[in-house]
């Protein structure tokens, strides 16, 4: 018989589960406060229940975990990235980051990536499979362990695209929601490179994240060029699921661009963008790119030159600050090196 991942049921699921082993509804919350607030790896560690039980339920289901397989921690300013090894053998990344407010967890939803972004190292090795919600709480419940730092954020900005998850990553969110510490999700922010009818579906749920589209172009020739999804879902699309989502929900949009050499950081490209966003209520977040060397595009030198530019025309507009620099903090780079020298 197979068993069932219990870390990956809703609370609704593990009580309908629980019911039908023949016991009371009670040992379904017992059960969830042990898994997503005590967050035990093993069902022997479920000290208020019978042996017996715990039996049963070992029979019937198993605890999804990770394994830490590479740590690297910064000399600069404590960012910690992890390579996080899943059971069937594949790996993916998290990055902890430190800010004044709190800490934030980068997470990754899948393993590898289908976009096909130019820049981005995640893709690069390929893509394998979707994460199941246990191992993306898992990527949360084990860094705060092993760090002993509280996470006050999630940044689904990892390796994958979250909106090609999209069932899993909504389970995720909802037992994120009402597990354990029950993080409130306005402090979850979701990065998607721009699929449109997911947008409108996630739109529908009004969660309460925010949407981080990764814009990186503001013309249809510039992005389709290095970013392939733009070949299905022009800017003219985009645009309108943003305004419909900022309608639903009331959730200001934050458009991700990241600067590239050459490509999309010279006054024109800041005009276009001032074209496309003016009137809109967001926040652009710019991003000095991060090099990677089987690609070609490199750093921009005019990062703040831009911005100045997006701000006088009004728009709001700040540089993300650059963490983990001495550990190539970029998700996707761990995952790459190790494909390749497997």
């Amino acid at each position: 018989m197979d068993k069932t991942d219990i870390l990956s049921l809703t609370f609704e699921e593990l009580e309908e589960k629980i019911t039908a082993l023949g016991e009371k509804k009670f040992r379904a919350k017992q059960i969830y406060e042990w898994l997503h607030t005590q967050r035990v790896k093993e069902f022997s560690e479920m000290t208020n229940l019978s042996a017996q039980f715990r039996e049963r339920l070992n029979e019937n289901f198993y605890i999804n975990s990770l394994k830490i397989k590479k740590r690297l921690v910064s000399n600069i300013d404590n960012t910690v990235k992890y390579l996080y090894g899943l059971r069937d053998g594949e790996s993916v990344e998290s990055v902890l980051m430190e800010y004044k407010h709190a800490n934030s967890l980068c997470i990754s939803t899948q393993v590898g990536c289908k976009m096909g972004c130019r820049f981005c190292a995640s893709t690069i090795a390929g893509w394998s499979r979707n994460l199941e919600p246990s191992e993306m709480l898992s990527q949360i419940y084990e860094t705060e362990r092993d760090s002993g730092r509280h996470v006050g954020s999630i940044v689904l900005m990892g390796i994958g695209e979250p909106l090609d998850n999209f069932d899993n990553v909504v389970k995720f969110l909802k037992i994120l929601n009402s597990g354990g510490e029950g993080l409130s999700l306005r402090h979850l922010s979701l990065s998607t490179c721009g699929l449109v009818d997911r947008i409108y579906d996630l739109a529908q749920l009004k969660l309460g994240i925010t949407l981080s589209v990764s814009l990186h172009a503001a013309t249809d020739e510039k992005r389709s060029a290095i970013m392939p999804v733009n070949r299905q879902y022009d800017l003219s699309q985009l645009m309108k699921a943003c305004d419909d989502y900022f309608a639903a929900t009331g959730r200001r949009i934050s458009f991700e661009y990241s600067l590239i050499e050459g490509v999309n950081d010279d006054d024109k490209s800041a005009d276009e963008l001032i074209s496309l966003l003016g009137g809109k209520n967001c926040h652009v977040n710019l991003i000095p790119i991060n090099e990677v060397k089987e690609r070609d595009f490199r750093k921009s030198r005019s990062v703040e030159h831009f911005r100045k530019r997006l701000e006088a025309a009004g728009l709001n507009a700040t540089v993300r600050r650059t963490l983990g620099a001495d550990i190539s903090a970029a998700c996707g780079q761990l995952r790459r090196e190790e494909k390749a020298n497997g």
